[in-house]
């Protein structure tokens, strides 16, 4: 039986509806991106969404709008796809990598505010922080935390921090879209948050991604700054600020506002999917299945990982899944240990214990809200056998 990894749930609704975008004059800047980027704003509640290009566009964005520049400090956490910490590195400013939660894999509050007032502190409180090869204290500007695998941060304790020390929060949703924190909506719990539509979310657009603020003066900030720079009384050629391309497609666009016109059945989906692998792993003991926060009201699953506990070791299990033609990935591999961050900041092993057991023990199985039963089944049967 093929089992892909993931897979995009495209219906004939989607298709048409990116067709009919090709029998017009508007591939560019028309009515699909403000029709999506409005369904997007009722959908979370807020007053404003700004599509772009990829989720990274958008955090690259919120990074700017924080005013974070040469130097000065966010906080944010080594578990996670990468495109986070690299967002804050665009505008030269520094990662503070904080360790994460071992049961939900997100940052860990208590120890973002251990960072932030040693931080504020100065002197050798705030050179705990610091990457080694990092020696100049900047100005803390923000903290981003990322919800990891659908899963939102506990974002109240954040939220008091940045209160505290009068800092930005943008979140990192991109793997969220949909998720409750304590009955609110993942999005809208900072001063803006960024959703990405990549294939294996949630939902897609192909490429893309939205940024979502209650804040006018970003919302505004944001839109000049995806189209080069130009305001929105500007003529054509004249630019405001340095700016970049970071647009949204018509095509892309109109794939979006189908797709977000059916996120609750897509979320219900995948949440049956994740519901199907739970009831079918409950008995192997070397495999810890997802876990839940009491503040999580609704998880909505990007991913399904699993860890792989000792004395079974997840690289084996990964190779022998391949082996019998089931994919796998480890998710995440810690930020702080690729090479480019090692080289450049003098991070090593031992950095971050929390995210660094998890990068090897976690596996992401098959998932999409596309995915059968006997699909699970098959992807179990392999995985029961791989762990002999």
């Amino acid at each position: 039986m093929s089992v892909p990894m993931s897979a995009p749930d495209i219906t004939e609704a989607e298709i048409q509806a990116v067709q009919q975008v090709l029998h017009t004059s508007y591939l560019s800047i028309g009515p699909q991106i403000k029709a999506f980027e409005q369904a997007m704003a009722d959908y979370v509640g807020l007053p404003h969404a700004v599509g772009v290009n990829s989720g990274t566009s958008g955090l690259h964005l919120c990074c700017i709008a924080t005013g974070a520049r040469d130097g000065d400090l966010v906080i944010t956490t080594p578990f996670s796809f990468i495109a986070s910490a690299n967002s804050i590195l665009y505008e030269r400013a520094i990662p503070i990598f904080v360790d994460v939660d071992p049961v939900t894999g997100n940052i860990d509050p208590q120890l973002v505010a251990e960072a932030a007032s040693d931080l504020m502190r100065g002197g050798t409180a705030a050179r705990r922080w610091l990457p080694r090869r990092h020696n100049t204290l900047g100005i803390l500007r923000a903290i981003m935390p990322v919800h990891a695998f659908g899963q939102p941060a506990d974002m109240d304790p954040i939220n008091a921090v940045a209160a505290e020390y009068g800092l930005h929060v943008i979140e990192d949703a991109c793997e969220a879209i949909g998720s409750m924190y304590k009955g609110r909506m993942a999005g809208t719990l900072s001063d803006a948050a960024v959703f990405a539509f990549y294939p294996n979310k949630q939902m897609t657009t192909g490429e893309g991604g939205m940024i979502v603020t209650h804040r006018d003066d970003w919302a505004s900030l944001f839109r000049s700054l995806r189209n080069q720079g130009r305001d929105v009384f500007d003529a054509w050629l004249n630019h405001t600020r340095l700016g970049y391309n970071y647009r949204l497609d018509e095509m892309s666009a109109a794939l979006g506002v189908v797709q977000l016109q059916r996120i609750e059945e897509l979320i219900a989906r995948r949440a049956q999917v994740a519901a199907w692998y739970n009831e079918q792993l409950a008995d192997l003991e070397l495999v810890e299945r997802p876990q839940l926060s009491p503040h999580t009201t609704r998880m909505s699953w990007f991913v399904y990982v699993i860890r792989i506990l000792p004395p079974a070791d997840r690289n084996t299990v990964m190779r022998r899944l391949a082996d019998a033609g089931i994919p796998s990935r480890p998710y995440f591999t810690p930020i702080h240990l690729q090479p480019f961050y090692r080289e450049q900041f003098g991070y090593q092993p031992g950095d971050f214990p929390v995210t660094e057991r998890l990068g090897n023990l976690s596996l992401a199985l098959p998932f999409s809200s596309v995915m059968r039963e006997e699909q699970v089944t098959e992807v179990v049967h392999h995985l029961r056998a791989a762990l002999q």
